[in-house]
């Protein structure tokens, strides 16, 4: 699996205990954002996770900001892309389960890495059960839908 992570300066030490136990774990790793906390703007570097995974690049994206909000708001604006600030283990798996979530979202300066990494291993351990919830997906996207024919 790939996973495209980026971050922007709020979220640069979790992003790369992240990136090292997901390559630890074998996943293969797209890195995006600065290397130190340096100053950027979240809304570019989501953007760019988030052309990986609707162009296919990767399979899921994980972006990490400060709070997580910037990140999913902006990511929330790129079409086809279902980004799920989170912030508990439950929620994570929730998101992937019924929600199909492709993007999570979450906060450098408000969570411990250790439950980073345990909402990333629920979120990337689970897959989209359908069903029941296929029909509310459909929902979401026939909404995102609307608004795109202007």
């Amino acid at each position: 699996m790939i996973v495209s992570l980026g971050c922007d300066h709020g979220g640069v030490d979790l992003r790369a205990r992240l990136r090292d136990r997901l390559m630890e774990r074998g996943y293969r790793v797209l890195s995006y954002g600065p290397e130190d906390e340096t100053s950027v703007d979240y809304p570019d570097v989501a953007v760019v996770v988030c052309r990986d995974v609707i162009d296919g690049r990767a399979d899921l994206g994980i972006l990490v900001c400060g709070t997580g909000l910037g990140m999913s708001i902006a990511a929330n604006k790129v079409p086809g892309i279902r980004a799920a600030l989170l912030s508990d283990c439950y929620s994570a798996e929730m998101a992937r389960t019924h929600n199909n979530a492709n993007v999570i979202t979450l906060g450098g300066r408000t969570l411990g890495s250790e439950l980073a990494w345990q909402i990333v291993t629920n979120f990337l351990d689970n897959e989209f059960s359908g069903g029941r919830h296929q029909v509310r997906n459909d929902k979401v996207s026939a909404i995102e839908a609307s608004y795109m024919k202007s």
